[in-house]
């Protein structure tokens, strides 16, 4: 729940303001890994924006624009206060179009659950929890948006997911991959600001030898 508080604090703390897109789609991406067409970005021109000083873009689909948070990408961290290299914890927000949003809403109505300020839906955030260890990746908290940002659902019923598992070319394991791909470029800074210290065995390891470097990309 603190880790939720600190997201959303980082949000308002940066004057989020909802937007048509501005931001280049290809400089956001994450080293281009995913292609978007033109016909794709051209459906999404309504989608709300999120800021690029604490969002990369990764990719768009025809209902939404997928980002993460590389400002609090981290390395979860033991009570004791050590990293745990072994697993990553990510925010990610994705924001949807107005169909998107229609689906959410009936799906919700189908399974008879509370509507309650969904006239306001504008997307989700989901935190993804990797375990190079287990090799997977889950999501242990959706949080539906409203267009403050505030919560209006939770759900943590997220089960691990093997990342061999995934489809390559799913929309989650393109996603997922570029995520990844950032951290093993990014290791050293996000270790920096991950809220702990390195045990005295983990100062010792090379950059090249943590489980990060080390993991395949799905």
């Amino acid at each position: 729940m603190e880790d939720v508080k600190k997201f959303l604090i980082s949000i308002f703390a940066a004057g989020l303001i909802f937007l048509t897109p501005q931001i280049s789609h290809a400089e956001n991406a994450v080293d281009n890994d995913v292609t978007v067409e033109d016909s794709e970005v051209d459906t999404i021109a309504d989608t709300r924006e999120v800021p690029a000083n604490i969002y990369t873009w990764v990719q768009s689909t025809d209902r939404a624009n997928y980002y993460f948070n590389h400002q609090q990408i981290n390395y979860e961290v033991s009570e004791e206060g050590f990293i745990n290299l072994n697993v990553l914890i990510v925010p990610t927000v994705c924001m949807y179009d107005e169909i998107q949003i229609e689906d959410v809403v009936s799906k919700r109505r189908w399974k008879m659950l509370s509507l309650n300020g969904y006239d306001k839906l504008v997307g989700r955030a989901d935190y993804l929890r990797f375990d190079f260890i287990e090799g997977t990746v889950q999501v242990t908290e959706r949080i539906d948006l409203d267009d403050q940002w505030g919560t209006l659902d939770t759900d943590k019923s997220g089960q691990p997911i093997k990342l061999t598992d995934l489809k390559k070319n799913s929309v989650e394991c393109k996603f997922y991959r570029s995520i990844l791909k950032y951290a093993k470029k990014h290791n050293q800074q996000i270790i920096k600001h991950s809220w702990g210290k390195l045990s005295p065995e983990d100062k010792k390891m090379s950059s090249e030898d943590m489980p990060l470097m080390k993991l395949d990309l799905p």
